[in-house]
């Protein structure tokens, strides 16, 4: 008979806990359960469980395995789990996944490009990049039907997985599926995952406890089919004690007792025949070598086989190790599978599983260790002779069994293979484990040349990972093999992989010892192969170090490298430093760093190199947004991008479009673009495009007056390490000095733009926005600190020539030319600084204001028009402390002016109410950063005694005690944006 429990026994609460996952799947509150216990406990029974439950819910189930052959398999439990999807055969339309569906091809093959018909190979995604595409997949999936995500044993699961479950975890709130994760009790980073995601309330911890003995009396009556009472008392107490609760040992114990005629069914029910004899653990051990001794020797020797392989196993490979024919085979796995020991695996064909990953541990127990080792060998042979270039999984595989066959050389060599293809999938974490494994295993080998290949791959691997200071302490083992033989040409691109390391890393100055320690074994006679990767990495480290002359140093290098890098060839190297070359010449020419695109471009399509093309393309389209303001081309090179699946080169377009709304003053548009630029890089961990997102929010902030929201932008930019980026100096003088000429103080505006250019003198920047090419020329022509000599030595830059740039520099051209007394000439350049800037509203008008002050004082061009257009655009955008300044100057030149006096645009409500007119608010507003009355009175264009009978009266009305009250007061508002 089958002594196996019909149903879960003690499990109430998480029946409950399940019942509930499911119930909120079904309306779009997905979340994660994960079931935690030790071997035979009963998670899989309670997955089990789950599934159905699901299934009679009408939901999908995808459901998937940890690796249990081979030391690890990157993403293994994923892929089963999509691959059951796809066998379903349910028609999903999964071309709303968009870019995305690229990114799953790595866990099934039928999603890749490839399998679409694509010529290109597909891009390398992040970790991140593919959670967040098993996440979308999960909704689009969801959408007619909730899923359930199974993900059985994950208790050795590579890093990857992991990472893609702790997103789920994270993100499932709004999605219509469910994650139902088990693994063993075990320390290790599966437990760390799990017991962090509970702590942050992201997922639901069940740690399954032993039944007591009123359970495993129950679980007994169920198995013989009997009522409580019937189950002899003897038998449930001694089950009971060597079972430890145990569900999965209780019944193979009784299965044994049964079997064993030890229990016994008779007229008056079940019995006990002679005396109970059970020694734990060695129990388990024993009736499972008790049930595969009646298989007889071969079947015996099958499961054993199948031992060797893991806990799943497939049936060619134990054809060809035992020599058996299909039906000899087949024979005996079916009597396995009536002893219970083993089960078809249902999702794979011609697989099977042990019922418990205890019966295997058992099976190998029982081996002789040089039994083992010959079965070991025997497999791998097996293994290699039907897949000979070791696909997917079978290469770790091998390892696992050249390693248990003491074959310590071939198993370094099979693992350092896998970590290499790991890392080639993106699978970091996972080739990390492998390639240090590998290191490891063969630092006894006298084969240098090995040894160096694993760290030539570890290196890089370990960089991935962000475990740079492991990859650096491999230096002593670069300098072992020196002195075991290793040559010096290997040696140079040892230390060219430690040069690109400390590269990633922001260790430059580390970085450049390395390229000078592989110059040195190089010597006169480097081949171009060695000084094209020296010279590029080199020209990275040059542009961040603080040395003279760096971009033109970073510039040769670079050059170098191409040139290098075309002779060889080595088209990835060409790509990148032409692209780097154009980065670098958009300061002076645009012409010449549109050529370096183009060349990049051409270079990535000769070669097949998608993602280096979408690279170019767009860097092509940005410098044309930098020179001409235009989007389209843009627009069209993020579509290209999505096309093949190349995720973050499309976020990098969606952050410059949010820049270039803001600067457009399409401030709702900006918003909603950049509040999703930012969300979405955060979660894939895009940094630097993180910190781009946060820098254009600031700057929509600062644009609108909003210093409060600027100030909380800027501040998240710091919090993820902004402080030395090459955005830094782009939220001073792209943000913070906009906020503070909205707020009419030009001082402060002084102040945020020396801070950008000191930021961009420490930090090389490869943008041009920041001021210094601009607004600082502006304001430097007001305050009488720039010369047309040195506004003509600052604009032959080409970054001058920017559209951004090119209407301030013109208006800055507008007031020396005009102070000159050449008028029509001045005159002329506030017409291209019009033209110039047309499409950036804000930059025209606030140009216009300041001009048309110089253009007071000095006597020349139209500044009442200019002033009244800005006073009011400013005026509708509620800036009135800008729009009270044109006010002044008109009034100041006996222009009539607009009335404003009803004021209910502009002052708040608390203040209305309070019996605040407009003129007093405008004077309120300046409070709040402390001004005193001269300094209102300036910006105003109003008598100091004027703002002094003001402030008295907003004291009176707003009931304070003091002006440093009033002051706290009107900075506590904030920006008066608010009817």
């Amino acid at each position: 008979m089958h002594t196996r429990a019909p149903v879960v026994v003690g499990r109430d609460e998480e029946l409950h806990v399940l019942d509930r996952m499911l119930a909120d799947a079904g309306t779009h509150r997905g979340r994660a359960v994960f079931l935690v216990g030790e071997p035979g406990i009963g998670k899989t029974r309670l997955a089990r469980f789950a599934a159905g439950a699901a299934f009679d819910r009408g939901m999908r189930v995808l459901r998937g395995r940890g690796s249990t052959i081979g030391p690890i398999v990157p993403f293994r439990p994923l892929a089963e789990a999509l691959m059951s999807l796809l066998r379903a055969g349910d028609g999903l339309d999964l071309r709303e996944l968009g870019p995305y569906r690229s990114a799953l091809g790595r866990l099934a093959p039928d999603w890749s490009p490839e399998a679409a018909g694509a010529e290109e190979q597909r891009p390398a995604h992040s970790v991140l990049v593919l959670a967040e595409a098993v996440l979308r997949l999960l909704a689009v999936v969801g959408r007619t039907r909730p899923c359930l995500l199974v993900l059985e044993d994950l208790h050795e699961a590579d890093a990857e997985t992991l990472a893609v479950v702790d997103y789920l975890v994270d993100n499932l709130d709004q999605a219509p599926a469910a994650l139902l994760v088990t693994t063993r009790a075990d320390a290790g980073p599966t437990l760390d995952v799990v017991r962090s995601a509970a702590q942050r309330q992201a997922g639901v911890l069940v740690e399954l406890r032993r039944l007591d003995e009123r359970q495993v009396r129950r679980m007994v009556g169920l198995c013989l089919e009997a009522e409580d009472h019937e189950v002899p008392a003897e038998v449930v107490r001694r089950l009971w004690a060597d079972s430890a609760g145990n569900p999965f040992v209780v019944e193979e114990m009784l299965h044994g007792l049964v079997n064993g005629g030890l229990l016994v069914r008779g007229p008056g029910g079940w019995q006990v025949l002679g005396e109970l004899r059970i020694d734990v653990p060695s129990a388990l051990v024993r009736l499972i070598a008790h049930r595969t001794d009646r298989l007889g020797p071969q079947g015996r020797e099958v499961l054993s086989v199948a031992a060797v392989l893991g806990h799943r196993f497939p049936l060619p490979v134990l054809r060809r190790v035992t020599g058996m024919d299909d039906r000899a085979l087949l024979s005996h796995l079916h009597a396995g599978v009536a002893a219970q020991l083993v089960t078809p695996d249902e999702p794979v064909p011609d697989w099977y599983a042990f019922r418990h990953p205890l019966t295997a541990e058992a099976l190998l127990a029982q081996m002789p260790p040089p039994h083992r080792a010959e079965l070991a060998r025997r497999t791998a042979d097996a293994v290699r002779e039907l897949h000979p270039d070791l696909p997917g999984e079978w290469c770790a595989l091998v390892a696992s069994l050249r390693l248990d066959a003491g074959q310590t050389a071939e198993a370094g060599a099979l693992l350092a293979e896998a970590g290499r293809r790991a890392l080639a999938g993106g699978a970091a974490g996972s080739a990390v484990r492998l390639l240090d494994h590998a290191h490891r295993l063969l630092a006894s080998e006298v084969d240098v040349a090995v040894r160096a290949d694993v760290l030539d791959s570890l290196l890089p691997a370990l960089a991935e990972a962000g475990q740079f200071e492991r990859a650096f302490a491999l230096v002593d083992a670069v300098t072992e093999l020196s002195a075991a033989g290793l040559g010096r040409v290997r040696r140079a691109e040892l230390h060219t992989k430690l040069a690109q390391v400390a590269n990633t890393a922001g260790r430059w100055t580390d970085g450049m010892a390395h390229v000078e320690t592989a110059r040195a074994l190089l010597g006169a006679d480097a081949t171009d192969e060695h000084t094209a990767r020296l010279d590029a990495v080199a020209a990275f480290l040059t542009l961040n170090l603080e040395v003279p002359d760096r971009i033109e140093s970073a510039e040769f290098l670079a050059r170098r490298a191409a040139d290098a890098a075309k002779r060889v060839p080595l088209p990835e190297v060409g790509c990148e430093t032409w692209q780097l070359l154009g980065v670098l010449a958009r300061d002076r020419d645009l012409d010449e760093a549109a050529e370096c695109f183009t060349r990049a471009r051409a270079l990535a399509e000769e070669h097949g190199l998608p993602i280096q093309r979408a690279y170019a393309v767009i860097r092509q389209a940005g410098l044309d947004w930098l020179a001409e303001g235009t989007a389209a081309e843009l627009a069209e090179a993020r579509e290209e991008a999505l096309l093949i699946g190349a995720i973050s080169v499309a976020y990098n377009v969606d952050a410059i479009l949010g820049l270039d709304t803001v600067l457009r003053g399409q401030y709702g548009a900006a918003a909603e673009r950049l509040t999703r630029v930012v969300a979405d890089t955060r979660r894939l961990q895009l940094r630097n495009l993180t910190l781009y997102g946060l820098m254009a929010q600031a700057t929509a902030a600062a644009h609108q007056g909003r210093r409060a929201e600027m100030d909380a932008a800027i501040e998240a930019f710091d919090e993820i390490g902004g402080v030395g980026s090459q955005e830094r100096p782009l939220c001073f003088g792209l943000a913070r000095a906009f906020c503070a000429l909205l707020e009419e103080d030009r001082v402060a505006a002084g102040h945020d733009l020396a801070r950008a250019v000191a930021h961009e003198a420490e930090t090389p920047t490869v943008y041009h926005l920041s001021g210094r090419h601009g607004l600082q020329l502006l304001l430097d022509a007001l305050s009488g600190a720039l010369d047309l000599d040195g506004y003509r030595a600052v604009t032959r830059s080409a970054a001058a020539r920017m559209r951004w740039n090119r209407g301030f520099a013109q208006f800055a051209l507008a007031v020396l030319l005009g102070r000159l007394g050449r008028e029509a000439e001045a005159a002329q350049a506030v017409r291209a600084a019009r033209e110039a800037a047309a499409i950036h509203p804000l930059a025209r008008h606030l140009g216009l204001r300041l001009v048309a002050e110089a253009a007071v004082a000095d006597g020349w061009g139209e500044p009442v028009s200019w002033l009244r257009g800005a006073e009011e655009y400013f005026h509708q955008a509620g800036q009135p402390a800008v729009a009270s300044a044109c006010r002044g100057l008109l009034r100041q030149v006996g222009a009539s002016v607009p009335q404003r006096r009803t004021g209910s645009d502009q002052v708040p409500r608390e203040l209305r109410a309070l019996g605040v007119t407009v003129r007093e608010f405008e004077v309120f507003r300046l409070l709040a950063g402390r001004l005193g009355n001269k300094a209102i009175a300036t910006r105003l264009h109003i008598s100091p005694r004027t703002v002094e009978k003001h402030v008295a009266s907003l004291i009176a009305k707003t009931a304070r005690p003091d002006r440093e009250s009033l002051s706290a007061f009107a900075a506590s508002l904030g920006p008066a944006d608010r009817p």
